[in-house]
């Protein structure tokens, strides 16, 4: 048998970014690649709109849909979207691609280093487990209007009248959904990238952080965005199927009661509009005994989300901590797997 140090790079790069993730998290004020992504969303979805909106290309999309009989005027956006979904997703894996072979080229060690710090700010365990304790910790010490002030700067709906119990239904909802998109989704696509040598985890993990970024940022059925976004939100429901079910499967087996999770998760999870984020926190919601869904309030509109679960259990703090507990322990399996399947390749 012969044995290369430097193709254990990707296990290593791998155990090194869910370590730095760990202890380090998204340091604030320092630049993350969501921020960039962001940034270029904002700029190319701006301009595509002003483009669409141009007198111009309001009077050619009216003469074709007199002409052609077609709804172009739901086609041109929708293929703007289809534009910019491509454009951001492919154009992040390419650009971190560039970054990390350009580092390769300069040093070996410099690659594992920038691969590394990459990586890890794909994976968002860290920052998910500090947003929910900075709303957690003014709670459990009686200062409600803290933490409303704090969960307010997580989610998008209304946040200033809530009572203790939709506090706590909201910050589990919230870890519970990014628990898929947030962790376990990057971290799947990175070690689907750590098996593919040209590739590499860093623009696979890119790629999909571009497609969640896209989604969180245009993917909404409101003006301006119905159908320019569309696409972006379709992309994201795609590249998130997979590793939500792994991830459901996963907490089911170490729950130790994986046909009672499933079933709970067969019955409720299908009754979500969104084929993940139901599946998501159905899926913890049966494991802890709690039932997550109910009426929220966003901008004064109430909206209307279904019940997934039992309410044998009351939300606790400490039922929180457990989902994300669960989540660690998730993220553990799924990259110890991966770390050895990737060393026992090495051996040859």
């Amino acid at each position: 048998m012969q044995f290369d140090f430097w193709q254990l790079e990707p296990a290593l790069v791998l155990a090194l970014a869910a370590w730095l993730d760990y202890l380090i998290g998204d340091p604030w004020g320092w630049p993350h690649p969501v921020q960039l992504m962001g940034w270029v969303i904002d700029r190319l979805s701006k301009y595509l709109i002003q483009i669409l909106n141009n007198p111009i290309t309001l009077r050619c999309i009216h003469f074709t849909k007199k002409i052609a009989n077609l709804p172009i005027d739901t086609i041109a956006p929708r293929c703007a979207g289809i534009v910019l979904g491509i454009i951001l997703v492919m154009g992040s894996a390419l650009l971190g691609w560039l970054i990390v072979e350009a580092a390769k080229w300069l040093h070996p060690l410099l690659g594992i280093a920038v691969t590394t710090v990459i990586l890890a700010s794909c994976f968002a365990g860290k920052s998910l487990r500090d947003a929910a304790e900075k709303v957690l910790q003014p709670l459990t010490s009686g200062d409600l209007s803290g933490s409303r002030s704090s969960l307010s700067q997580y989610v998008g709906r209304d946040t200033d009248k809530l009572a203790e119990p939709e506090i706590l239904r909201s910050v589990l909802e919230t870890v519970t959904e990014n628990a898929t998109d947030g962790v376990m989704a990057p971290l799947f696509y990175a070690i689907l990238g750590a098996f593919l040598p040209i590739v590499g985890s860093v623009p696979l993990a890119l790629a999909y952080k571009a497609a969640s970024t896209l989604d969180s940022t245009i993917g909404y059925r409101e003006a301006p965005y119905t159908y320019i976004g569309w696409f972006s939100a379709k992309q994201e429901d795609v590249l998130t199927w997979l590793p939500c079910r792994f991830l459901v499967i996963t907490l089911a087996v170490i729950s130790g009661r994986p046909r009672y999770v499933w079933q709970m998760c067969l019955r409720d999870a299908p009754s979500d509009p969104s084929p993940n984020s139901g599946w998501s926190e159905c899926v913890y919601a049966a494991i802890l005994g709690v039932q997550v869904g109910g009426t929220n309030w966003y901008r004064g509109v109430a909206k209307h989300k279904p019940l997934l679960g039992d309410p044998i259990n009351p939300i606790t703090p400490d039922r929180i901590r457990q989902a994300m507990q669960l989540t660690r322990c998730c993220f553990l399996i799924w990259l110890c797997l991966a770390l050895t399947a990737l060393s026992l390749r090495t051996i040859h």
